[in-house]
């Protein structure tokens, strides 16, 4: 039996649709699908599948000094056990091995650990390397055709990264967390790559913050052609006020108040402008280079993209067969690809077959080059596999789109620009006064895109023009407006993602590979938050801790030197352990610096972290109010006097806080933003929050179903279990001490009625005017107006609700159908779109302890089958292999 090993699962399939004409069956192993064909198997890892660490007598932070970790031992150990697994029992039986993992330092390293599993318990077995840059029949069948051996020494070098990684990480995270006394789930991670990113962001908002801006002034005019009586102001043309430097060039900021102010009168009352000259050039805009990874991150940034998701899509868009393997530095097409080929299939494309049908008409195709030409893998570019329109999202469609543009704007023509500059001058008087004290010059310059070319198929770049009209020199322009606009020099703008990935690139920072991984893991430990990246108040502290105690931490001399020696390994010329070794040597006289100064950095950094918590003045006693986090994980505002001071607020229970820079007006309070991925949400000033919260009268609209009138329970009774767990996160709020005052109205055992109602966090929800003693409540929308109608449901007797938010209301209806619906669709769409499970199965499996597709996949098939009346062990192997 041959076993074939791909780096993830969705390109074995891909794999095995290729190499079996579509002609395969899937079976289980160990959990895991198993493509089979003949003699074949393949299996997909979920990239690594283990992982570098130390022995568990390492694992007690507080037992063991963060220097130990320098030397201590690094071992393996699976972290994907049921792959693992079921890699070794395949492997038992095979008689020929083939890797097929991705093309790059990562993927040679997941190759050598899945060898590495082989050999454990197949030591004979011959091991083929295949080495492709798109997952397509040709490359595929070539790549299996011209088999190779895996590059030990290029997975050295990865395996030298990740273990250089682990021991800079651990050992400089648990010294900062031990001595801020920061554990738990709020510890201080730093990395090898990390610091010096991180140093990058905080210099530059140094600079922000250092700026000093000064004031200059720009003058401006529009001016008109006298062509005759049909002219009228809308046919004017912009001119700007220039002079010339103390260096001899021109220059448009005028630096002194007075003199700005003099040379608008002039120009105020000036009537008419002379064309003093007029200069016509054409300029060749020739079409961008192939995409690499940082220009392709780039591109896709400028559409909306983060580094991050731009990534996996292109991640999923190469395993799929659609595009080329999206992790390249080379900028030149390869000799071996034919763009003509290539252009031809994507001709045969409803979305692209027009523009690509005009660049195959040219009579040469000679594509576009960059600086940098590698023989790993080609620029990004698209397949001749197209996607048919359901095979993809909406933003998946868009990178597609963006690529195959990209390329096909490679091959395209340049564009041309006619350029049209006319200079105009005004005379001076007897009271000239201005910068030179000459007669006033204005420049106006027009451009118009004569020639398409690449714009045509390539839509991404700027193709605005600009109108002046044809003059001649001796010409009198009318002078029909004027304006003197007062402006500040500005402080440099913060690295955008992309703009801070080509630094990273420049300075030798991380690979591409990992950069944009980097960034996401910035975010993710909440060293920077809003795009562009901005640093918090802890990033701040760890630079600043770092510089003065330890400045290798963050310096990218030593990153960009490992990196360098990681390429040595990769080439042969170093080792592995001569490179590790020169690392902990590096570390170890970090630690030097360290050692002495670790309660100082203890003070500093917690210092930073509560400055970073600080939201203004507590209105009973005048400390400060923090965000803190409770025994339970939720987050809430509370006095920094505590416990001589209990004032606290409450914050929604979705997402984590963000303290901005807005201030309430009213109390002195930053605003809140709640950081929860898509669903991010500006909470504003919490103290406004409660307040409106309590001048706001629940709103009753019926008769609770669980405490009400015994009518009302007897109709609920089929319900019950239900709506029970209506009780959502905005309920949990409404428990907290401060609301419970205001919304408890009714001590008594039953005569409860819902009402809406506001709860002082922000959220509002359908509860019960009995709370504490009923907790029945529905969630309702956080934002918009909401309209009690008319129309009431004939089951629940309680009226439909309405939306107002947005362009479109929102027919929420009854509060209990709509959220019974919701239960409903959170509980049975995600079972019901594998196909074969339909509504009643999926309440047979939910009845069995399956609610959904993940648990679905971790279950053992014989066991369900015997639990769920009607269903086979195979059956449910079939759903497994659907599911994933």
């Amino acid at each position: 039996m041959e076993l074939i090993v791909t780096e993830k699962d969705n390109a074995a399939r891909r794999l095995s649709e290729i190499l079996s004409n579509e002609d395969f069956d899937t079976e289980r192993r160990a959990g895991v699908n198993v493509y089979r064909w003949g003699g074949t198997r393949c299996i997909g890892l979920s990239g690594h599948v283990v992982a570098v660490d130390f022995p568990p007598e390492y694992d007690d932070w507080r037992d063991v000094e963060p220097v130990e970790l320098i030397d201590a031992p690094v071992r393996k150990r699976p972290t994907k056990e049921g792959i693992v697994r079921a890699l070794r029992l395949l492997s038992r039986d095979a008689d020929r091995v083939v890797i097929a993992t991705d093309y790059d330092r990562e993927g040679e390293l997941i190759g050598k650990e899945a060898y590495e599993l082989i050999r454990e318990v197949n030591e004979d077995v011959p091991v083929d390397r295949v080495r492709f840059s798109s997952i397509t029949e040709r490359e595929v069948t070539e790549a299996f055709d011209d088999r190779d051996e895996i590059d030990f020494d290029l997975a050295a070098a990865g395996e030298a990264r990740q273990i250089i990684d682990l021991i800079w990480g651990a050992s400089l995270t648990r010294f900062l967390s031990l001595s801020a006394r920061q554990l738990g789930d709020d510890f201080i991670s730093v990395g090898r790559v990390q610091g010096p990113t991180l140093k990058l962001i905080v210099d530059r908002e140094r600079e922000i913050e250092a700026f000093d801006p000064e004031d200059y002034w720009e003058l401006f005019a529009d001016l008109l052609k006298r062509e005759g009586e049909e002219t009228t102001e809308d046919d004017s043309f912009d001119a700007q006020y220039f002079y010339e430097d103390d260096d001899g060039t021109e220059a448009e900021r005028v630096w002194e108040e007075a003199t700005a102010d003099a040379v608008y009168d002039r120009l105020r009352d000036a009537g008419t402008a002379t064309v003093s000259s007029v200069r016509r050039r054409r300029r060749t805009d020739e079409p961008p280079a192939p995409f690499n990874t940082t220009q392709f991150i780039r591109a896709a940034s400028s559409i909306g993209y983060s580094a991050q998701r731009a990534m996996s899509m292109a991640e999923d868009l190469y395993t799929a067969g659609f595009m080329t393997y999206p992790r390249t530095d080379n900028t030149v097409y390869p000799e071996d690809l034919d763009e003509r080929e290539l252009l031809e299939e994507l001709s045969m494309g409803r979305r692209f077959g027009d523009d690509a049908e005009s660049v195959l008409e040219l009579d040469d195709i000679t594509p576009t080059e960059g600086d940098e030409e590698t023989t790993d893998h080609p620029p990004i570019h698209p397949t001749g596999e197209l996607p048919a329109p359901s095979e993809l999202s909406d933003d998946e469609w868009e990178v597609y789109e963006l690529v195959v543009r990209r390329f096909l704007a490679t091959c395209a023509p340049d564009a041309e620009w006619e350029h049209l500059r006319v200079v105009t001058e005004i005379e001076a008087g007897d009271d000239a006064v201005g910068v030179d004290d000459g007669p006033l010059r204005l420049k106006s310059n027009g451009k118009r895109l004569t020639e398409e070319g690449y714009h045509a198929v390539y839509p991404y770049f700027s193709t605005n023009e600009s109108y002046v009209p044809d003059v001649s020199e001796g010409e009198a322009l009318a002078v029909v407006d004027t304006a003197l606009e007062a402006k500040q020099t500005q402080p440099p703008r913060r690295y955008g993602q992309s703009r801070l990935i080509e630094t990273m690139e420049d300075m030798g920072i991380g690979t591409k590979a990992t950069r944009h991984d980097v960034i996401q893991k910035l975010y993710d430990r909440g060293y920077i938050e809003s795009d562009p990246p901005r640093p918090t108040g802890l990033a701040k502290a760890v630079v600043e801790a770092s510089e003065e105690f330890a400045d290798r931490i963050v310096s990218d001399e030593m990153t960009a030197q490992l990196e360098a020696d990681m390429q040595a390994i990769a080439a042969g010329e170093k080792g592995f352990e001569e490179v590790a070794d020169e690392s902990r040597e590096m570390l170890s006289r970090v630690f030097e610096e360290l050692a002495e100064s670790r309660e100082e950095v203890g003070d500093h950094l917690q210092t930073s972290l509560k400055a970073d918590k600080q939201l203004g003045p507590c209105p009973e006693c005048g400390d400060t109010l923090l965000v803190r986090k409770s025994r339970a994980g939720s987050y809430f505002v509370g006095c920094d006097g505590y416990p001589d001071c209990e004032y606290t607020l409450p914050l929604p229970s979705t997402g984590k806080p963000l303290i901005l820079d807005e201030v309430c007006d009213d109390h002195g309070i930053n605003h809140v933003k709640m950081l929860a991925g898509r669903k991010t949400f500006v909470h504003g000033c919490p103290q406004c929050q409660a307040d409106e919260a309590d001048e706001q009268e629940d709103e009753v609209i019926g008769v609770c179903p669980e405490c009400g009138e015994s009518a009302a329970r007897s109709a609920a009774d089929g319900d019950e279990e239900r709506e029970r767990g209506a009780i959502d996160a905005s309920a949990s709020e409404g428990r907290a001490a401060n609301d419970v005052s205001r919304e408890s109205s009714d001590s008594s055992e039953h005569g409860g009625e819902l009402a809406i109602k506001r709860l002082r966090s922000g959220s509002r929800l359908v509860g019960c005017t009995r709370y504490p003693d009923c907790d029945y409540s529905l969630p309702l929308p956080r934002r918009g107006e909401i309209e009690v109608t008319d129309e009431r449901c004939e089951e629940h007797d309680l009226p439909h609700l309405v939306v107002h938010s947005g362009d479109e209301p929102w027919e929420l209806g009854c509060p209990i159908c709509n959220y019974r619906e919701y239960e409903s669709q959170q509980g049975g769409s995600e079972l019901e779109t594998i196909d074969g499970i339909g509504e009643k199965t999926a309440e047979k499996l939910k009845d069995a302890g399956v609610d959904d597709v993940a648990s679905l996949k971790e279950t053992e098939p014989d066991a369900l089958a015997e639990e769920v009346n009607g269903v086979g062990a195979d059956t449910v192997r079939d759903w497994q292999a659907k599911a994933n």
